[in-house]
């Protein structure tokens, strides 16, 4: 059996527990069975317009490895499943242009702290 760890929010669902055990030789077989187990709890992992995908901002961790087969994500004996946020979003990097100045200079003002300061009549 695989040992499914969910986000907190979904752990209504089970009990409250940090994680359950359920067999599943797949990722949707897994989900399959914590449904039979815990119903309603399959909208909550199963993107409702394609079944096939995980929900919208969810992502699975299976034995420490972010998943890229989605559903049909092959687990063993004993897998760890972590059900997490997934992580997107930042703007595309775009280098900066020649013309823009990343460090300005202080203003004249400012002082150097590792420097006497200067003495009278200088600047």
């Amino acid at each position: 059996m695989a040992v499914v760890f969910l986000q907190t929010p979904l752990r209504r669902f089970i009990g409250d527990q940090p994680y359950v055990e359920a067999p599943g030789r797949t990722l949707r077989e897994l989900i399959d069975n914590l449904e039979a187990r815990y119903p309603g709890i399959k909208e909550h992992l199963v993107n409702p317009e394609e079944s096939g995908r995980l929900a919208l901002g969810l992502a699975a961790v299976v034995d420490g490895e972010p998943t890229n087969m989605g559903l049909l994500t092959m687990l063993d004996e004993g897998s760890e499943v972590h059900f997490l946020p997934a992580i997107a979003g930042g703007a595309p990097f775009s280098p900066p242009r020649a013309e823009e100045n990343l460090f300005p200079p202080p203003p004249s003002a400012a002082r150097n702290f590792f420097l006497p300061p200067p003495s009278a009549g200088e600047d």
